[in-house]
């Protein structure tokens, strides 16, 4: 059974290449700005200049060095590489089940992704790599799931929607119960169940590299295929388009990108929702265009969310991921709400 017969993703005017190649250019040079801020920015504030000088001296004494290669670094490279990688599960999501409101935390993969991560490590604590595979694992198959019911009981978007609360509810509530009962195995579960990057390291970062390579290529890969897509299965399939591997596909793509940015990561909220929107508004709806503009939009937008994490209440820091979700409910809810000739979508 198809999935969603009508289209939820609005259209949006057509671009020209030449007003898409200056949007990912902006794009790409505000990713750089982000990438200075982070670096500069939080408990200490470092002039780029001090950075830059402490990174000729090379002295491993000096204290702005310390914190440029042990805190702000592996922050900065977690928070771009976690903000690329939802934005771009975000955007393979909507497109495989023509969802507007669709994203990984939304229908559950990240609960999924997290409740695997968790596990893992509460039956083999200290298994180097085993979080990353993990939390890959518990991402497919909550992805294929959500996907099943969709292909098969045809549900309307809104109570598909629902579904995924309610399964992401669950895992969550799975994740809590592993927290508590395994407190000494899931030691700083509460930051990861907020998400955040407090602590990460690049050992971290690195263990998820291949998972986040191999689902950006792929995704890659898919662009053209998901424009046909776009067109309705019956049409792509009559183009001669193998609709059911093409999303098959799509949910690996995205099953790799969610749980790897989530193993180092932590659950972060609404990434994979807004970032998708506003790409779109900026490329229109071209995969070709929209998933590099995405992947360049989520890593800016968490990056700065990240800064704003720690300079609003400091010396306090937030974590970031609170500051997503109350970024991400309002628009969620606009989402859910909108209406259309009077009618809430369904």
């Amino acid at each position: 059974m198809p999935i969603s017969p009508r289209s939820s993703i609005r259209s949006l005017p057509a671009k020209s290449n030449s007003e898409r190649a200056a949007v990912l250019a902006l794009l790409a040079a505000a990713l750089c700005a982000a990438v200075l801020l982070s670096l500069r920015c939080g408990s200490q504030n470092i002039p780029v200049g001090q950075l830059l000088a402490a990174l000729r001296r090379g002295d491993p004494n000096d204290p702005s060095l310390r914190i440029l290669l042990y805190a702000r670094i592996p922050r900065t490279l977690a928070g771009g590489l976690a903000g690329c990688a939802l934005a771009l599960a975000g955007t393979l999501i909507q497109a495989v089940l023509n969802n507007a409101m669709a994203s990984p935390n939304v229908i559950g993969v990240n609960a999924g992704a997290g409740f695997a991560a968790l596990l893992a490590v509460t039956l083999a604590p200290g298994t180097v790599g085993l979080m990353p595979l993990a939390s890959f694992l518990g991402a497919l198959v909550t992805a294929l799931f959500i996907y099943a019911l969709a292909a098969r009981a045809g549900l309307s978007r809104t109570t598909l929607i629902l579904a995924g609360i309610a399964v992401s509810s669950m895992l969550t509530a799975g994740s809590n119960a592993l927290t508590l009962l395994y407190p000494d195995a899931v030691v700083g579960a509460t930051g990861f169940m907020l998400g955040g990057f407090n602590g990460v390291t690049l050992s971290a970062v690195r263990g998820a590299g291949w998972y986040l390579a191999a689902g950006a290529a792929l995704s890659a890969f898919l662009a053209a295929d998901l424009d046909v897509l776009r067109l309705g299965e019956e049409s792509a399939a009559g183009l001669g388009l193998h609709v059911g591997r093409t999303r098959f596909l799509a949910v690996l793509a995205a099953a790799l990108l969610a749980g790897a940015a989530v193993s180092f990561s932590g659950l972060l909220g609404f990434v994979g929702l807004l970032v998708p929107h506003m790409a779109r508004r900026l490329v229109g709806g071209d995969n070709r265009w929209l998933l590099p503009a995405a992947a360049l939009l989520g890593g800016s937008f968490v990056l700065v969310c990240d800064v704003a994490a720690r300079l609003l209440f400091a010396p306090f820091e937030l974590p970031v991921g609170i500051v997503m979700s109350l970024l991400g409910g309002p628009f969620f809810l606009h989402l859910l709400l909108h209406r259309r000739k009077g009618r809430v979508y369904d």
